[in-house]
C-alpha cells in the first residue's frame, strides 16, 4: 500500500510538473548549442577573460555582501535560539513566538526579501545584506537551538544553583557546548550566502550577479562563461577555507 501511494505522488509530481521525456530529448540538443556558444574558442582565452579585473572587484563586492549578511543573520539567530530551545526558553509563549519568527525567517527565500527591501531601500548593497541576514538568522537560530535542546543541563543547573541567573547560565553554562557548532554552521552558511549572494544580484544589490545578469540579457554568452568561472572559483576556494576552519575549530 505504502509502495503504492509512494507511485502515485511520483506520478501526480511528474504530471503537475509536466516533465515530459520527450521533450526533454527534443531539448537536449538546444542546450547542448547554448552551452558551447559560451565556451571560448581555442586561442582566446586571453579575449575570454577580457574583464577580469573589474569582474573580481564585482565578485569582491558579491563576497563581502554574504560576509556582513551571514555575520548579521548568525548571531541575530544564535541570540534568538536561546529563546527557540524549548530546554532552556525562558517561558513557553516566548519560546513559540521565536520558533515562529525564526520559520518565517527562512521560510521566505532571499530573493523574496531582497525584492521587499529594495522597494524600501532602493538599489544596492545594503538590500542584498538585509536579505541574506534575514534568511541566515532563521537557518542558524533553527541550527543553533536543535544544539541546545542536546546539551548537557549539569552546567546550567549547578550556575542556577549558585546564583547565576538565566542570562548567566546561558552565557557560561549553554554558550560554550554549542559554540563548535556554531562556528561550524555558520562558515558553511557563509558559503551558501556566497552562491545566493550571486543570484540576488540579478534584482539590482551589487556585485557579481548584477554584471551576470546584464550579459544573459545581452545574449553575451562567452562573458557568461566566464562570470561563471570565477564564482565557481570563488566558491571552491572559500569551501577549502571553511573546511581547513572547521578542522581548526574541531581540533
Amino acid at each position: 500500500m505504502r509502495w503504492a501511494a509512494g507511485l502515485a505522488i511520483v506520478a501526480g509530481s511528474f504530471w503537475v510538473s509536466e516533465v515530459s521525456p520527450e521533450r526533454l530529448w527534443t531539448g537536449l540538443p538546444s542546450m547542448g548549442r547554448y552551452v558551447a556558444g559560451t565556451l571560448p574558442a581555442r586561442g582566446e582565452l586571453a579575449g575570454w577573460m577580457w574583464g577580469w579585473k573589474r569582474w573580481l572587484a564585482l565578485l569582491w563586492d558579491t563576497i563581502l555582501i554574504a560576509y556582513l549578511g551571514t555575520l548579521l543573520g548568525s548571531l541575530a539567530g544564535l541570540f534568538l535560539s536561546f529563546f527557540a530551545a524549548r530546554n532552556v526558553t525562558p517561558g513557553r509563549w516566548v519560546g513559540v513566538a521565536a520558533r515562529r519568527i525564526l520559520e518565517l525567517a527562512r521560510t521566505v527565500p532571499e530573493l523574496v526579501f531582497a525584492l521587499i527591501f529594495v522597494i524600501a531601500f532602493g538599489l544596492g548593497p545594503l538590500a542584498g545584506v538585509l536579505a541574506l541576514a534575514l534568511h541566515a538568522m532563521g537557518a542558524i537560530g533553527k541550527l543553533c537551538s536543535d544544539l541546545l535542546e542536546h546539551t548537557q543541563p549539569g552546567p546550567m543547573d549547578g550556575l542556577r544553583a549558585s546564583g547565576a541567573n538565566w542570562w548567566e547560565a546561558m552565557r557560561y553554562g549553554a554558550a560554550p557546548q554549542i559554540l563548535p557548532g556554531f562556528l561550524s554552521y555558520s562558515l558553511f552558511r557563509f558559503e551558501v550566502n556566497v552562491r545566493a549572494s550571486s543570484v540576488i544580484g540579478f534584482i539590482g544589490v551589487g556585485g557579481i550577479g548584477q554584471e551576470l545578469y546584464v550579459a544573459i540579457r545581452q545574449f553575451v554568452y562567452q562573458d557568461i562563461s566566464a562570470i561563471v568561472v570565477l564564482i565557481v572559483l570563488a566558491v571552491a576556494a572559500i569551501d577549502q577555507l571553511s573546511e581547513w576552519a572547521r578542522r581548526r575549530i574541531a581540533a
